[in-house]
């Protein structure tokens, strides 16, 4: 199985070209960070180059900017070419298959990252709309731990197998 499933940030505007079969693709790199600090208590990151075609691309370079979150499932390939200079190169990269938004409406332009709760559904952003105001948190009204450390018992019947 080849599976790559990455969030981070685009370090460049995404590259719209075409080929010469006609078709669109788009190339980019995200910046993906690491779940660990380094020696010096920083978080390093993974600089990861991508390439989408056709509908991907089109989406990709139409509403995704240096900067801007972004998630994507793809697949690994490598693959080689001889350079110009006579040499033989090697490059890895990510072929999109899927993408979607991470952050919100108002995070292209803000550069802080602003959570959204339709982030992990999936949502395209609605272009007609300048709406740029944050959803309220519902705050629960009772502690749903207040019973955590009771015991609970439970039959033979209570259990799904």
């Amino acid at each position: 199985m080849n599976k790559v499933i990455l969030v981070g940030r685009l370090t460049r505007d995404p590259e719209l070209r075409s080929t010469t079969s006609g078709f669109n693709t788009a190339n980019f790199s995200v910046a993906v960070q690491r779940n660990f600090k380094n020696k010096d208590g920083n978080f390093d990151a993974d600089f990861i180059n991508c390439v989408a075609f056709r509908n991907q691309a089109d989406f990709i370079s139409k509403y995704f900017k240096k900067g801007n979150m972004i998630g994507l499932e793809g697949r690994i390939q490598s693959r080689s070419y001889d350079a110009n200079d006579g040499t033989k190169r090697y490059v890895t990269e990510v072929l999109v298959d899927n993408v979607e938004f991470v952050g919100s409406k108002n995070d292209s332009s803000n550069s802080s990252y602003v959570s959204d709760n339709n982030a992990s559904s999936g949502f395209y952003p609605d272009v007609s709309s300048n709406n740029t105001s944050t959803p309220e948190i519902e705050v629960p009204s009772s502690d749903p731990y207040e019973d955590f450390d009771s015991e609970i018992t439970l039959s033979d019947n209570d259990l799904p197998f």
